[in-house]
């Protein structure tokens, strides 16, 4: 029983985890960028620093190189002139010399392999970056799109200001008429009272008109 709640609650936490990371996918990705931008920072920074020891080391060699040769040739000197005692001095002072060539240059051919792996990591993180940067603007306006299309998907098929509209206007368009409703009114209240007959009578000529017309009072204009 235990084993099935652990089970459901990881999946429910999982779930709320995607919710999430969908819901702030956007600011999501802007803070991984500026992490991997912190990042490189970081490598260009230790780039630099194996740069400025590899051109240190170079310079210690060509300064001990040029030390070396120069005692060299003073040791051939001292053996010219028979000063076999200098000349064996002269000696170990360029051994030890030799010796530490090797070792620096050994130091300078690593700290060159360093800066060549470096350097190829630090321009694969710059183009990364760059695409990780454009990736985010064309995510963000993916994003842009999306929720514009449903604010215009609510405003024309969901209830909205412009459906309100709509109705109000077709309330006032089929609102009945008052006036017309009150003239049928007076000739419901006619047909009820008879009058209506004599009124069709006298309009079919039968008796005395009841109402004037525009040929009586031109009749009588004329009289």
């Amino acid at each position: 029983m235990f084993g099935t709640l652990k089970t459901l609650m990881q999946g429910t936490h999982a779930r709320t985890e995607d919710r999430v990371r969908a819901a702030y996918a956007i600011e999501l990705i802007d803070q991984k960028i500026r992490e991997s931008a912190d990042g490189l920072r970081l490598a260009k920074a230790t780039l630099a620093s194996l740069i400025q020891r590899q051109r240190a080391e170079e310079r210690k060699i060509a300064a001990l190189a040029t030390r070396a040769e120069d005692l060299m040739a003073r040791a051939r000197e001292a053996l010219t002139s028979g000063r076999d005692d200098l000349a064996t001095e002269a000696a170990e002072a360029i051994a030890v010399m030799e010796n530490e060539l090797t070792l620096r240059r050994d130091t300078q051919a690593r700290l060159e392999t360093r800066v060549m792996k470096m350097q190829n990591g630090v321009e694969t993180a710059t183009r990364r970056l760059i695409d990780l940067r454009q990736g985010a603007i064309a995510a963000r306006a993916v994003r842009d799109e999306q929720a514009l299309a449903v604010r215009m998907h609510s405003t024309l098929s969901g209830p909205s200001p412009m459906a309100e509209a709509e109705e109000l206007i077709a309330g006032v368009l089929g609102r009945d008429d008052p006036y017309e409703q009150s003239e049928i009114l007076a000739e419901i209240d006619r047909g009820l009272n008879r009058e209506g007959i004599a009124e069709k009578l006298a309009d079919q000529g039968f008796g005395r008109a009841l109402k004037s017309t525009t040929a009586d009072v031109l009749a009588r204009l004329k009289a």
